[in-house]
């Protein structure tokens, strides 16, 4: 065999001979993953027998990851991208978070920002837990386990992600007790379930019809008509709107807001605890909160699942932070509301010196499982075409929806900042 043929089998060995695992995965280091990441990727894309796409398996892996990304779908609170824009940032300390500085002794989670959340509802005591479905579930063990919960039936609805009110309500150990109709419920129909000792009613509960409506031939008990039910009132509010009044806003509360309950109002009317989300149009990060009676706040708190939904000391002080500005009354401070409050005709300014795409007037929506069938004037561009796979592979992505077959951007959920980088975006993908 001459030395050339021999030379050319080497040669093509070489060649088909893959790289060590090693050697590849540092050949991705330009990727930003950790190296044990990079071995992951390379030892998978060898076994595969395809090392050449181990580079694009890596920024897949990148792209998989937890990132920021640009929000002009228009939807405000949109669940599956976190839900309200927020930012905290916390060096990396201690906090004294069950340390009593006055003391020296070990004092209570809750007490720092519970006292916070509790006078911004103008109530007596609150308690933080990890979501709203939690703080419902708590309120409902602390007070009804083992014993019944009046519910109307207009509100067994789901949440959300599947779970549903009855099954929340037997998570916790209490019974559920079907009062009404599920088009027209009476307070008449909770007193009846009252007074009757085979019911063995606990808790009288409200669900807030955030995420779908009835209409048509339907009646509702007020939270003011069921006030003077002879068992605690818990009205779960959802969406976390804490005053209706908004005295955070220069301009008052916007006109979208006009039947959502807050939290304020709901307690003065005669509930005895209320329940919302942290993340919704309370601006937060996730987390529920239960404010109301201290006696029941405290029954809730003294649940042993009060311990399996406390939240750490991160959220907490998030929403420390957040109570602070809402006490300020600073709703510039709060990124959602600053976002909420933008007038429609400066989103169409900026829309405009974007440079780029159809200058459009929007509706936004709130979102978040928030206020439904409510739309909110907006603006933004239009482009032809659906362009929403290569936006979403920009760096940052860029998350725009699509309607009859035109991508459309919404500016009133995009930062300001964003603008210049969305306009460059735009560009290249109009001259590609």
């Amino acid at each position: 065999m001459s030395d050339t043929v021999t030379c050319a089998r080497r040669t093509l060995a070489a060649m088909e001979r893959p790289p060590s695992v090693d050697k590849l995965a540092r050949s991705l280091g330009d990727t930003g993953l950790p190296h044990p990441l990079l071995v992951d990727v390379a030892r998978a894309a060898i076994a595969d027998g395809d090392h050449t796409q181990a580079e694009a398996r890596a920024h897949a892996m990148a792209r998989s990851l937890l990132q920021p990304v640009v929000n002009a779908t228009g939807t405000l609170l949109h669940t599956n991208l976190g839900r309200a824009p927020f930012s905290h940032e916390a060096a990396g300390h201690f906090l004294n978070l069950e340390f009593d500085l006055a003391t020296g002794q070990r004092g209570s989670r809750q007490r720092a920002v519970g006292q916070l959340y509790a006078r911004l509802c103008e109530t007596e005591a609150a308690l933080i837990v990890n979501n709203c479905a939690a703080a419902v579930t708590l309120a409902m063990a602390g007070l009804a386990a083992g014993r019944s919960v009046a519910v109307s039936r207009g509100e067994l609805v789901e949440i959300g992600g599947g779970f549903r009110v009855p099954e929340v309500i037997e998570q916790s150990g209490a019974k559920l007790h079907g009062v009404g109709t599920t088009n027209r419920t009476r307070a008449a129909d909770y007193e009846r379930a009252v007074a009757d000792p085979d019911a063995d009613i606990a808790v009288a509960l409200l669900v807030h019809q955030s995420n779908y409506k009835i209409v048509g031939f339907t009646e509702a008990p007020t939270v003011a008509q069921l006030a003077d039910v002879d068992v605690p009132l818990v009205c779960d509010i959802g969406s976390g709107l804490l005053d209706a009044a908004c005295p955070w806003l220069d301009d008052g509360p916007p006109s979208w807001l006009s039947d959502e309950p807050a939290a304020k109002q709901t307690l003065a009317a005669g509930a005895d605890l209320v329940c919302f989300s942290g993340d919704k149009l309370l601006g937060g990060p996730q987390a529920g909160i239960i404010a109301g009676r201290a006696d029941l706040v405290a029954a809730c708190a003294s649940h042993p699942l009060a311990r399996a939904f406390r939240p750490g000391g991160l959220v907490l002080g998030a929403l420390q932070e957040l109570a602070l500005d809402y006490l300020n009354r600073d709703g510039q401070a709060i990124p959602f509301w600053k976002m909420a409050s933008r007038h429609p005709a400066d989103l169409r300014s900026r829309a405009e010196a974007l440079g780029v795409g159809e200058v459009v007037d929007l509706m936004s929506v709130p979102g978040g499982g928030t206020l439904p069938t409510v739309e909110i004037p907006s603006a933004g561009v239009r482009l032809d075409g659906d362009h929403t796979d290569a936006l979403r592979a920009h760096e940052p992505p860029i998350i725009a929806r699509v309607q009859d077959q035109k991508t459309l951007l919404d500016l009133r959920t995009v930062d300001p900042a964003d603008d210049a980088m969305i306009a460059a975006a735009l560009t290249r993908l109009a001259s590609s």
